[in-house]
């Protein structure tokens, strides 16, 4: 019964002999010349002002990270959706409450904008 895995385990040996090889290569082919710049949080020539763990992020942000999400997931619930439609493979029933679902999000995009959450003021 056991021997039923033996393919699983072979793939899984394979990939993580690959994995860890690739990591080795990478590391003897590196690059290794660290110097004070690029040795800053940031690259980009500017010295960070302030400490990163008492830094305050505006809200604004977290609001548009939040509604990105929203309407990335309404796009996975409806690209089944939308890959049905042309075989008329759904029923009415499904088709109206796609509609109810895009209106609450459209509802909730509506009321966001009025807020203000899309300013970056």
């Amino acid at each position: 019964m056991l021997i039923d895995y033996l393919p699983v385990l072979i793939i899984t040996g394979v990939a993580s002999f690959m994995a860890a090889a690739a990591l080795f290569v990478s590391f003897l082919l590196r690059p290794n010349n660290p110097y004070r710049e690029k040795n800053t949080p940031w690259e980009c020539g500017m010295d960070p002002v302030g400490d990163a763990n008492t830094g305050h992020t505006r809200i604004p942000f977290f609001i548009i990270a939040i509604l990105f999400i929203v309407f990335d997931v309404e796009t996975l619930f409806l690209f089944p959706w939308a890959a049905l439609l042309p075989d008329k493979g759904i029923s009415v029933f499904i088709f109206i409450e796609m509609f109810i679902f895009i209106a609450v999000l459209a509802l909730g995009l509506v009321y966001a904008w009025v807020k203000g959450a899309l300013e970056w003021v």
